[in-house]
């Protein structure tokens, strides 16, 4: 899912929901993956041909109190990216 505000992105991740977070990286389209439930990243890996070592743990702050939480993300590029944006549906 992805979210016009990073805030609500992030709030939405770290709440157990997945997040898509595009950016750009030395002119190349990326994404992260983002979310507190390593499961549910699990699980849409699978879908998207990704291997789970590829899965990165990296604690993030919660926007509305700024206490770490445990998340994981997958770094996205290429096919990868198409398969997620893909599946992702419209922005909120």
């Amino acid at each position: 899912m992805e979210f016009r505000l990073w805030r609500e992105g992030m709030t939405h991740a770290l709440n157990g929901g997945l997040w898509l977070h595009r950016f750009t990286l030395r002119n190349e389209r990326m994404a992260h993956l983002v979310s507190a439930d390593r499961a549910l990243l699990l699980r849409v890996g699978t879908q998207l041909g990704l291997a789970p070592e590829w899965l990165q743990h990296k604690p993030l702050r919660y926007p509305p109190s700024g206490a770490r939480v445990e998340a994981w993300h997958w770094d996205l590029r290429g096919v990868y990216l198409e398969r997620a944006l893909a599946l992702s549906g419209p922005r909120r």
